[in-house]
C-alpha cells in the first residue's frame, strides 16, 4: 500500500484505531480526539500506511480581532521507522494548504532549541520561507 496523507474530520475518531508507536506524545483518548475534531478551528492531518497512522500534524487556527488569522502548527510526529521519508514535509504542505483555505496568511511553529530533527524539517522549507526567531515561552500549570 502507498502512503496516504489525509485530513481527519468530525466522526473520523472511530477511524483512529491503529497508531504506530511514538506518533503522539501520549496515548490517544477517543473522547479527546472527538472533541478536538469537533472544533472547526482545530485541524489534523495524518499519514496512513496499511491503515495504520504513522504520522500526525495538528494545528489550530488563531483568529484575532486586530490581525490576520494565523495557523499555529501544534504538533508534528512521525513513527521512527517512517522518519526521513518526506512524510512530515508532506503533512506540513497539506496543513499549509488548509491554513490558506481557511484564510490564514501566515503559519508558525515552535520547537525546543535542541530538537535537531524538527529544526532541520522547518529550516529545509524553501517556499514559503520560514524565519527562525528567538522566542521565550512561559508555561503555567492550571
Amino acid at each position: 500500500m502507498r502512503m496516504e496523507i489525509r485530513r481527519l474530520f468530525p466522526g473520523d475518531d472511530a477511524f483512529v484505531t491503529r497508531i504506530a508507536e511514538d506518533v503522539f506524545d501520549e496515548p490517544v483518548r477517543p473522547d479527546r480526539l472527538a472533541a478536538y475534531l469537533a472544533s472547526p478551528d482545530h485541524l489534523m492531518i495524518v499519514a496512513l500506511f496499511d491503515d495504520m497512522i504513522v504520522g500526525q500534524c495538528a494545528a489550530v487556527i488563531h483568529r484575532h480581532p486586530d490581525k490576520v488569522s494565523e495557523l499555529y502548527i501544534d504538533e508534528v510526529g512521525v513513527a521512527p521507522a517512517f522518519q526521513r521519508q518526506g512524510i512530515a514535509t508532506r503533512m506540513l504542505d497539506a496543513m499549509f494548504d488548509l491554513g490558506r483555505e481557511h484564510g490564514c496568511e501566515e503559519a508558525w511553529v515552535g520547537t525546543e532549541a535542541g530538537n535537531v530533527a524538527a529544526r532541520a524539517l522547518y529550516e529545509a522549507r524553501e517556499e514559503p520561507h520560514g524565519l527562525a526567531e528567538e522566542f521565550v515561552m512561559y508555561v503555567y500549570e492550571l
